[in-house]
């Protein structure tokens, strides 16, 4: 049962292609799933990208599992490194190709040899309808929700997959940890949702601290990276072109006019390996 692990600024993943694991007869479970990701127990991961699969819209199809076991719509690092890996194993002859994923179709370009990626993740919506957010039909911006002793200003969106944007003039890993999981859970969302503490650093800069829906606090992600700059520049904060720093490192944000996001950002490849059967003796 063949893996193959790349990381996206510290954000990693495992690529399972389903050639490999034909025995199954379908995706992992959501037990598999958790023992396979497990640091301890298992490889190790921040999740799973199952694919690629057949697609009636797109080139390749793709699911994506979170280190919970619960299926993510979208993920920007993660579709950067499914990108790379359909790159190396010669499945993408074209540097150009589309991904159909839950959260929407998207497009990728492969660039440096696919030690950088540029990804169309598609269009930003801050509707509560499409996050969603219970209450009534609105945008959500600049709203209020207290967890545990404070109160936060947040915004929300959408790119496929719920966001939480918190401006704050400071932001620290406990900050996202503290406040993170109950943000995830709260029931204004009832899909919970990714949360990222955000701070500006000036009109091309800005800084996050993620908490990410199933995997818990996390060192990049795109999706975050792109709500995160989208939201920021619908509160007049920053101007369209933006670069996202995380303790990961740094992603490139294009804003367009309908809120269309560009993101692009590096991949590294880690390993190729083989799980051994006796890895699934554990339950986690």
């Amino acid at each position: 049962m063949r893996f193959h692990k790349y990381h996206a600024l510290g954000n990693d993943y495992l690529v399972l292609d389903p050639r490999d694991f034909a025995a199954w007869g379908a995706a992992p479970t959501t037990a598999q799933i958790r023992v396979i990701c497990h640091r301890n127990f298992g490889v190790g991961s921040d999740g799973i990208l199952w694919g690629p699969l057949p697609s009636k819209v797109s080139d390749f199809g793709l699911r994506i599992f979170n280190p919970d076991g619960s299926e993510a719509e979208k993920s920007g690092n993660g579709l950067r490194i499914f990108s790379r890996f359909l790159w190396d194993q010669r499945r993408a002859t074209n540097p150009t190709f589309t991904i159909e994923t839950a959260g929407g179709q998207v497009k990728s370009a492969i660039k440096d040899g696919g030690r950088l990626i540029t990804v169309a993740m598609g269009q930003v919506s801050f509707h509560s309808d499409r996050i969603p957010v219970v209450g009534a039909s609105r945008e959500v911006l600049n709203e209020q929700i207290r967890i545990l002793d404070r109160e936060f200003t947040f915004s929300a969106a959408t790119i496929g997959n719920p966001h939480c944007v918190i401006p704050l003039p400071e932001i620290s890993p406990e900050l996202a940890q503290r406040y993170g999981p109950h943000l995830e859970t709260h029931p204004n969302f009832p899909r919970r949702t990714n949360v990222q503490f955000l701070k500006i650093r000036d009109r091309k800069n800005i800084q996050i601290e993620i908490w990410e829906r199933g995997a818990g606090y996390t060192l990049a992600s795109g999706s975050s990276s792109s709500a995160a700059a989208a939201v920021a520049h619908k509160l007049g904060l920053i101007d369209r072109d933006v670069t996202v720093l995380m303790p990961g490192g740094q992603i490139g944000i294009e804003i367009g006019p309908d809120f269309s996001i560009l993101m692009t950002g590096t991949v590294n490849k880690v390993a190729d390996g083989v799980m051994d059967a006796q890895l699934f003796e554990v339950v986690i």
